[in-house]
């Protein structure tokens, strides 16, 4: 019986590395002072499958999800988050002028291309992360970046599609760094 337990769970470690979703790469982050604040600086590699270029093209807007953290280690206890920021993209394309738009909030800008539209969301420049009192000079903290394809934003029909399918699930893994202030 042991060893058939052993084989089950070796068999859902298969299929649950073989189903992560890795179509979203961190290439490089780093959080520095400027001014009067902590600010992320962020390239990411996203490719989208051929699935999620087809709903685009009729219409469905994707929505990129940007979360960043900072927490301060501690031996005894749970770590201290001290700071975090998201930040939302909204990815659509408008069949009229055959144009790709990336909107963040209220402001938004067109693309000719696919590829110039990720392009300008995949570089993330003087996110705020912190302020500068958040973090104190001389300890050492630990910081967490990553990218995700927001899919409860998507139309429900696609959201029940999405639970079981690796194409729809589009993310990259915590990509963590050190920061000394």
């Amino acid at each position: 019986m042991p060893i058939s337990r052993f084989l089950a769970f070796l068999g859902l470690l298969v299929f649950a590395l073989s189903a992560r979703a890795d179509n979203i790469d961190v290439r490089a982050a780093s959080i520095s002072l400027r001014e009067d604040a902590y600010a992320l600086d962020a390239d990411f590699d996203i490719i989208l499958t051929p699935t999620l270029e087809d709903i685009l093209a009729k219409g469905v807007p994707l929505n990129f999800l940007l979360e960043a953290e900072v927490i301060r280690p501690r031996w005894y206890w749970f770590n201290d988050k001290v700071a975090q920021a998201t930040l939302q993209y909204k990815l659509s394309y408008n069949s009229l002028t055959r144009q790709y738009r990336v909107s963040l909030g209220t402001l938004y800008q067109n693309f000719a291309t696919l590829a110039e539209a990720v392009r300008f969301f995949s570089s993330v420049r003087n996110l705020p992360v912190a302020e500068r009192a958040a973090l104190q000079p001389g300890n050492a903290y630990q910081a967490a970046v990553r990218m995700r394809l927001d899919v409860s934003q998507l139309p429900k029909p696609f959201q029940i599609t999405a639970l079981g399918s690796r194409e729809w699930n589009l993310s990259s893994e915590w990509h963590r760094f050190a920061v000394t202030p």
